[in-house]
């Protein structure tokens, strides 16, 4: 006797879809798993047996040999569960052979209740059952809204073994899963801008980082808002596309951060690690290669409060992230590519004490302990940080002065404009931030005019500008212009590129 069902499995951020062919023999009663599995997927036998004895189902008497193809591939994890148990419930016959299982897709881990569990990955593995042909798939019930995102499959939230058996045979169907329609459009995070006291030039900042996907370095003394200005910067975004928000969603079931019973992502992500975290925990990694902060902060925010706390090792990890926008880890097990397009927001004190230039309370370091402090910093990483702002402590009169401030809704309006106007650029071209622009885009759509260019060449003189701070100087002054409407870079966008990187080289 042979039975054929479908599961999925994961590799990286991939989903691929596994067959599992469950054979029957007369023979003294055994359960044998092959195909390449891993120590949970070889677990699963016990898992199913219970799972099987408590549902009323009992597993026939008989040898089994369980099948995942392709056997060359390592399954890993929890997620086949469910199919293997379908799979020799129907050897058996105790779900009717002549329900046809080619055009379904199992995926779950069972408790030894019975019950199906929630699992990682669900979308990723949905998006290729699909591609394969899969017309139906049955999830557990906390992942439903997550697979209904997928147009094109019916999706069964399937709470327990019995439930499902019941289901296929007709006596009890389940309901399928309606989608829920995501939406974009607004910021729920409970912070505004219109809180901020003061701080003029770093909102401006924070709007240029907004409008053009720009990396941002806040130096300034402890208590002058430096984080609290972070915090509010997802909410100048511009609102999340349906292919941003798969994508997002995608890595973050992959590490198993979505909430149960969420649908798509419809906020860019916030991460701010802590300065003791590793450097694979902020790129990725493992044995089996998992996504780390940076790809988790895909499409928003990555956090780095007090950047010199953190060990050199992790923050030099960013320097090729930064610039591709994407990060590989290869190991032993394999190697995967994780997408971390992200705007990095840093912070940090001018010195150790932090009073350096406060002009409120004296600063206790000497000049070496405080150029020690900023060499943490490697030039290399400072030449990818598009900005570097100054902010100061806040008065008194700023502090007290109970007017709102300028709301996010306002900001959020302007930088949306400016990514519409520059995303006329892009005739019959996917469009990108200016951030994120090849150096050929950049001499193509950021030279400026004549006069912006003379001041160019004394910004290069007397910055001593890398090839790659100068391009970077370029696509600030591109946004600059595009916050105001002008097709032209001229002098004045690129004069207040450059006050935006007045802390370029020598902080102190």
């Amino acid at each position: 006797m042979l039975s054929v069902v479908y599961g999925a499995g994961l590799s990286g951020l991939d989903g691929f879809l596994i067959t599992i062919e469950c054979s029957g023999q007369r023979n003294l009663p055994a359960l044998n798993i092959v195909g390449l599995p891993d120590l949970a997927v070889r677990e699963a036998k016990e898992r199913i047996r219970a799972a099987a004895d408590n549902s009323g189902l009992p597993i026939p008497e008989m040898e089994l040999i369980l099948n995942l193809a392709p056997a060359d591939k390592r399954k890993e994890g929890s997620s086949l569960d469910l199919s293997m148990l379908v799979s020799i419930l129907q050897c058996g016959g105790i779900i009717p052979r002549e329900i046809g299982m080619r055009d379904k897709c199992f995926l779950g881990e069972l408790s030894l209740s019975g019950e199906v569990r929630k699992i990682r990955g669900v979308l990723n593995m949905t998006l290729c059952a699909k591609e394969a042909g899969i017309k139906e798939i049955y999830v557990p019930v906390e992942n439903a809204a997550e697979a209904a995102a997928v147009e094109g499959i019916t999706v069964y939230g399937t709470p327990s073994v019995r439930a499902l058996v019941d289901h296929l045979k007709g006596e009890d169907p389940l309901a399928a899963a309606v989608p829920i329609v995501p939406d974009f459009a607004d910021f729920a995070g409970g912070v505004d801008f219109s809180e901020v006291r003061g701080q003029a030039q770093a909102k401006r900042a924070m709007e240029i980082a907004a409008a053009g996907a720009h990396n941002l370095l806040l130096v300034g003394p402890p208590g002058s808002g430096k984080s609290m200005l972070a915090k509010r910067f997802p909410t100048i975004m511009p609102p999340l596309s349906f292919a941003e928000s798969v994508e997002i969603t995608k890595i973050h079931s992959v590490a198993g951060t979505l909430e149960s019973g969420s649908g798509l992502i419809t906020q860019r992500p916030f991460r701010a690690p802590h300065h003791t975290m590793s450097a694979p925990s902020l790129v990725g990694g493992g044995k089996i290669p998992t996504p780390g902060e940076l790809a988790l902060a895909h499409g928003g925010v990555l956090f780095l409060d007090e950047l010199p706390e953190y060990p050199r090792i992790v923050t030099e990890s960013l320097r090729q992230p930064l610039e591709d926008g994407a990060v590989t880890i290869t190991r032993a097990a394999g190697r995967c590519t994780f997408p971390c397009r992200v705007t990095m927001i840093a912070a940090m004190n001018p010195c150790p004490c932090g009073n350096h230039g406060s002009g409120q309370q004296p600063c206790t370091c000497s000049t070496e302990m405080r150029h020690r402090y900023l060499a943490k910093i490697s030039g290399p990483l400072l030449d990818r940080i598009d900005m570097h702002i100054r902010v100061s402590a806040v008065s008194f009169s700023e502090m007290s002065d109970t007017t709102p401030g300028e709301s996010s809704a306002a900001i959020r309006e302007r930088v949306i404009r400016a990514r519409e106007f520059a995303a006329r650029r892009f005739a019959g071209v996917t469009p990108v931030p200016n951030g994120a622009l090849s150096p050929a885009q950049t001499r193509e759509m950021c030279t400026p005019d004549a006069a912006g260019l003379s001041v160019m060449k004394m910004a290069m003189e007397k910055l001593g500008l890398s090839a790659r701070g100068y391009d970077r100087l370029l696509r600030v002054a591109r946004t600059i212009a595009d916050l105001a409407g002008s097709e032209t870079v001229t002098a004045s966008h690129v004069a207040e590129a450059i006050q935006m990187r007045s802390l370029d080289r020598d902080m102190t």
